[in-house]
């Protein structure tokens, strides 16, 4: 919002006495509304030009006068142009009130950091969860130890921060912390919308990750592929845990639901879908956005085996899900008795539906979408790793139909090709319409 005039200026006011000593005040007008204060600075009338509003002269107090002058235009301008960049009315009062440090309370960092925890805490089943507070507590906790670490205090002051703090917090988890690139981002990111939490209420008004940078290292997070997954499904495993913490990653597998969701899932969510077969219609506890998902045969195998298990029956689920903590540990154990070069962890069950079991089936994309609840398929491209076997499943049909035009092609051969081109363009329309009845 721009404002319609604005005004500075800078003046020596009489004093009663008459003297030639005068004080030094600047007056700022804002459509029209003055506004004056005290520079609580003194000068001789007769070393002023009022047309320059500065001291005349070449002696060493003329120049320290004026350079505090400079300053202050300086910082009133910037003032002037946070408040218009903020969206808020820009008054000759407000201005003032940042300058004269009249604009709020000293009110510190981890003070206001655990006010918006407290909310936050408060708000859990209510748009939030208990894991958003616990991303927030954690990066209080850092942000704690970075000023003990680095300034040997308690708390900092919102007034006192700037980008060398922020940059120096970035560095502090990098190495104090041997945080990763994306971590300490997440963290940093975290703190940022305390701080923009502080703007909104004018607790400062310069906002200090204005100019930081930080870019994400993308990280490519794969599937497993469709030999591994049957590897996994045909494992015996001698140890109990192991057979059902693989039982349950498998149905994710064959779901694509998040762990929070798997562990949650009750009968109430199981209804029959619009082909008459039993899905999966609930609510997401992430996104809140609801998920649709026919039941494979895979998954109703699944749910079949534990329906009597007795953590389901006093819980009142379908699955006997661990904690996500122990789940993964043993996810663990399970790639390294699978002989797996890599580390199995629930989300890559998600991957793996939206990967391997789907998308790689020829199931069009926008249904994955829909499978996954997802809000955009931006979303569901993160999962379109493609398996080898289907890059060389398409590079051959795709010989195939270029090779239809070679003249060398006897009318057998093409009239075979035809016949496949019409058989796969029927599986694909039976994946689309029947869901995986596979």
């Amino acid at each position: 919002m721009l404002e319609n005039s604005f005004g500075l200026i800078f003046y020596l006011k009489v004093p009663r006495n008459e003297s030639k000593i005068r004080s030094v005040y600047f007056r700022i007008t804002i459509d029209g509304i003055p506004k004056e204060a005290s520079t609580r600075r003194q000068w001789d009338i007769e070393r002023w030009n009022q047309k320059n509003e500065r001291a005349v002269g070449t002696k060493e107090d003329a120049k320290s006068l004026n350079f505090f002058l400079d300053s202050l235009t300086t910082k009133i301008h910037d003032i002037k142009t946070e408040i218009l960049y903020s969206g808020k009315p820009v008054t000759s009062q407000k201005i003032m009130d940042h300058v004269m440090g009249r604009i709020t309370p000293r009110i510190k960092v981890l003070e206001e950091f655990q006010k918006h925890n407290d909310e936050l805490k408060a708000l859990i089943g209510n748009g939030y969860t208990g894991a958003t507070l616990e991303r927030f507590n954690i990066t209080k906790n850092h942000v704690s130890s970075f000023i003990k670490f680095k300034y040997n205090a308690d708390d900092f002051e919102f007034a006192d921060l700037d980008l060398e703090f922020v940059k120096d917090f970035e560095f502090y988890l990098r190495s104090v912390r041997k945080c990763s690139n994306n971590t300490t981002l997440k963290y940093i990111a975290n703190f940022k919308k305390i701080v923009i939490r502080a703007i909104d209420k004018e607790i400062i008004i310069k906002d200090p990750f204005k100019n930081f940078k930080g870019r994400k290292t993308k990280i490519v997070k794969k599937p497993i592929s469709a030999k591994e997954l049957a590897e996994l499904e045909t494992h015996q495993f001698s140890i109990e845990r192991l057979s059902i913490v693989r039982d349950i990653f498998v149905f994710q597998c064959y779901t694509g639901l998040a762990y929070i969701d798997a562990y949650q899932l009750t009968s109430a969510d199981i209804k029959d879908g619009v082909d008459g077969n039993p899905w999966i219609i609930s609510e997401r506890q992430k996104t809140n956005s609801t998920a649709k998902i026919p039941l494979l045969p895979q998954a109703l195998k699944i749910l079949e085996k534990y329906r009597d298990h007795t953590v389901c029956i006093k819980r009142g689920t379908l699955l006997p899900v661990y904690s996500n903590q122990k789940m993964n540990g043993y996810l663990k154990e399970i790639a390294t008795l699978c002989g797996f070069s890599f580390t199995l962890n629930t989300h890559m069950a998600r991957r793996t539906f939206g990967s391997t079991v789907t998308l790689n089936n020829n199931v069009p994309i926008n249904v994955v979408k829909e499978l996954l609840g997802h809000s955009s398929v931006k979303q569901t491209e993160a999962y379109a790793i493609t398996e080898q076997t289907t890059i060389g499943r398409e590079m051959s049909l795709l010989n195939k139909k270029l090779n239809l035009t070679n003249p060398q092609v006897s009318p057998e051969d093409m009239d075979s090709l035809n016949r496949l081109e019409k058989e796969i363009q029927e599986i694909k329309k039976r994946y689309s319409s029947s869901h995986f009845n596979h």
